[in-house]
């Protein structure tokens, strides 16, 4: 759990902020309560196909496109705490303050029965693009959710 903890830390941080050296990477993690050697992070590193990219502003260490996706859905599984459906609309319940995280992946997700998002403190509400995907839409967040907790 320790683990999947840190490789999910290291995740956020890259996506949050712009990391040029491991010695950044590791400050982050210790402002996150991790206590790392610089042999854990290049483990992780490369458990995480973290790749040194070139950019316009300069090289920085990225998750690759495949990475991000799988940062995504990582998320949902730790964030999510309750689906329901009625007749028109999915309802997800999640930790405090994650309703518009949540939103924002499905979103990206862009799964094909779901029409949009609308987010609150802790709970996302859902609007199929058919009352009659309903079911599908429930089945394809469940999915997600389960392969990721």
């Amino acid at each position: 759990m320790e683990k999947q903890r840190r490789l999910l830390t290291i995740k956020q941080i890259l996506a949050s902020h712009t990391i040029t050296t491991q010695s950044e990477l590791a400050s982050a993690m210790r402002k996150e309560g991790f206590k790392t050697t610089q042999a854990t992070l290049s483990r992780d590193m490369k458990e995480l196909g973290i790749a040194w990219v070139y950019t316009p502003s300069g090289a920085k260490y990225m998750l690759s496109p495949e990475q991000e996706e799988e940062r995504l859905t990582t998320l949902i599984g730790f964030e999510i705490e309750k689906i329901e459906a009625n007749e028109t609309i999915v309802v997800i319940k999640t930790l405090p303050g994650r309703a518009q995280g949540v939103a924002e992946i499905i979103d990206h997700l862009r799964l094909p029965t779901v029409l949009g998002t609308l987010a609150g403190d802790n709970t996302v509400f859902i609007l199929p693009r058919s009352v009659k995907k309903i079911k599908e839409t429930v089945n394809a967040l469940r999915e997600v959710l389960e392969k990721n907790k």
